[in-house]
């Protein structure tokens, strides 16, 4: 059996779905875990990883074609802290900030027949720190990402509310796969 890393990132962009039994074909991009997924997993949880997938960046030569036999979420606690944004801290430093209760400047694109998409960018700044040995798996049916069902709910600015400036949520990190590779 070959466990193998998948990360939420690439498999929420373009990763195929596939469930506990489905045959599977994974581009490796090491053997070797990377220092930053260490820090995510610990050192029990990563010594148990045999390879680490990848889609992106080139064709690899070296693969994991089998038997999907498990599937593991890997979630993690993080601090997500906000504040206000202001002009030299994550906006540029020539930028006016709005003054309180003044409406942010919306950007889009108008294409025509009265349709319009655009967004105002927001009041905050978000930081996330990662807390240490909160790795948790969670055993999964299969990996059928659906990027709507996962958004992260957004906060009202404004009249309506503010969002807290501290707080502890879980995140999806990504997925320990258990195939059984064909010989």
């Amino acid at each position: 059996m070959t466990r193998v890393w998948l990360t939420k990132w690439e498999w929420a962009c373009c990763g195929d779905a596939f469930a506990i039994g489905d045959e599977v074909d994974f581009g490796i991009e090491t053997r070797t875990s990377h220092a930053a997924l260490s820090d995510v997993l610990g050192p029990e949880l990563i010594a148990t990883v045999d390879a680490m997938e990848s889609h992106h960046e080139e064709e690899f030569t070296d693969r994991v074609r089998g038997r999907v036999v498990a599937v593991h979420e890997v979630t993690q606690d993080v601090i997500e802290r906000r504040s206000l944004r202001r002009s030299g801290h994550g906006a540029p430093p020539e930028s006016i900030m709005p003054a309180d209760g003044d409406e942010w400047p919306m950007v889009g694109r108008g294409f025509g027949n009265g349709v319009f998409v655009g967004t105002t960018p927001s009041r905050y700044m978000i930081e996330i720190e990662p807390v240490t040995n909160t790795a948790m798996l969670t055993s999964a049916q299969g990996l059928r990402l659906r990027i709507d069902d996962e958004a992260e709910q957004l906060f009202c600015v404004g009249e309506f509310a503010v969002p807290p400036p501290e707080q502890r949520r879980r995140s999806l990190e990504g997925w320990l796969v258990d195939v059984q590779a064909h010989a």
